[in-house]
């Protein structure tokens, strides 16, 4: 006898998808969502800052970088009474060496403390 697996082209069948997705997301702690979407916004700003293995001066977007910059450092700001140091230090230092990054890669560095997110973390020296 041959078993169907089941597909997720019915109704019902999504439906029940994203109920399990919904649930699952429903477990993770809060630290943990806050950080996993720091990460992601961290990468994102690193390959729109030209520092991607891959495609290094191709995909930069410094216009795009400091939107995810700014980002960043306003859920940082936002998250760091409720992430303890244990998870803030490393998601500050990341977030740091991203608005390094922006400004050495910009043809017009913008002033100290006028750089993406600065205006929520404070000025950034190199």
């Amino acid at each position: 006898m041959v078993s169907q697996s089941p597909t997720t082209d019915e109704p019902g069948d999504a439906r029940e998808a994203l109920d399990d997705a919904l649930r699952d997301i429903g477990d993770v702690p809060a630290v943990e969502l806050i950080t996993t979407t720091a990460v992601h916004l961290m990468s994102a700003a690193a390959v729109k800052c030209g520092l991607g293995e891959l495609d290094g001066d191709e995909a930069r977007d410094l216009d795009e970088a400091r939107k995810l910059i700014s980002a960043l450092a306003g859920l940082l700001t936002a998250s760091l009474p409720y992430l303890g140091d244990h998870h803030a230090r490393p998601l500050r230092d990341g977030l740091r060496s991203l608005q390094l990054a922006f400004r050495e890669a910009s043809p017009y560095p913008d002033p100290v403390g006028k750089g993406p997110g600065e205006d929520l973390t404070g000025p950034v020296y190199g």
